[in-house]
């Protein structure tokens, strides 16, 4: 009798269970922090359009943007955008040649996380 399927293959893979590789997670969160931005575009040009459109629009959007919750989707978005921007920067780095081995794009992708997290607390920091 022939079996159809590989024996050696998992049945039930346990999802929290899978340890990913630095790299994996990198791969993630720059994707996420992609859906983000083009989610989070449509927010800030509905308050730009509002902004623009008269003088108690731009009042309205200035007194919006000092509540704490506002300026925390503010500060997620630039944040998603800061790391979509280093993690982007190191895409093109590896289109370059740099950093394509497997030991080069571990470093890359911990020097992405690294330098993200720097940037996003310093603009936490600003916006707060």
């Amino acid at each position: 009798m022939i079996k159809a399927v590989n024996s050696q293959r998992p049945v039930n893979l346990d999802l929290r269970t899978i340890k990913l590789p630095v790299t994996a997670y990198t791969s993630i969160l720059h994707r996420i922090s992609g859906v983000i931005l083009f989610l989070g575009i449509a927010v800030l040009l509905y308050g730009l359009d509002k902004s623009l459109a008269s003088q108690e629009g731009f009042a309205e959007v200035k007194e919006c943007l000092t509540s704490p919750l506002v300026k925390f989707v503010i500060w997620g978005l630039l944040s998603a955008l800061l790391y979509h921007l280093v993690a982007g920067v190191r895409h093109l780095i590896m289109d370059m040649g740099i950093g394509e081995t497997l030991e080069g794009g571990k470093l890359g992708s911990q020097i992405v996380l690294v330098v993200s997290a720097i940037v996003i607390l310093l603009l936490g920091v600003w916006i707060w």
